[in-house]
């Protein structure tokens, strides 16, 4: 069982930026996937960003530019860097730890919401 935490959801004001932690703990895979997806009020859950634990990283093209993700393997934390937030990134923010037999672990979510 794998156990997902995360920190550093808030308030930001358009333009701003925010810095989203998930840190992975149980019995971690060595070989993962570890991401970011998000849920907006009344949309389905898309993809933000992902990385391997090789470090290969994919974007949504909605944040492409503006998202930086990035791990520590050695922490098995998972970071999402976003910056020139827009309103539009309004929703809850879900890390996500996929192994290698494709089965999903969840975060409990954090709210990034973005208003002047």
């Amino acid at each position: 069982q794998v156990q997902l935490v995360e920190s550093g959801g808030g308030l930001v004001q358009p333009g701003g930026s925010l810095r989203l932690s998930c840190a992975a703990s149980g019995r971690v895979p060595s070989t993962n996937a570890m991401g970011w997806y998000r849920q907006a009020p009344g949309k389905q859950r898309e993809l933000a960003a992902v990385i391997n634990s090789g470090g290969s990283t994919n974007y949504a093209d909605s944040v492409k530019g503006r998202f930086t993700i990035s791990r520590d393997n050695a922490k098995n934390t998972v970071y999402l860097q976003m910056n020139s937030l827009k309103p539009e990134d309004t929703a809850v923010y879900y890390c996500n730890l996929r192994d290698v037999w494709l089965r999903d672990n969840w975060g409990q979510g954090t709210q990034v919401t973005v208003s002047s």
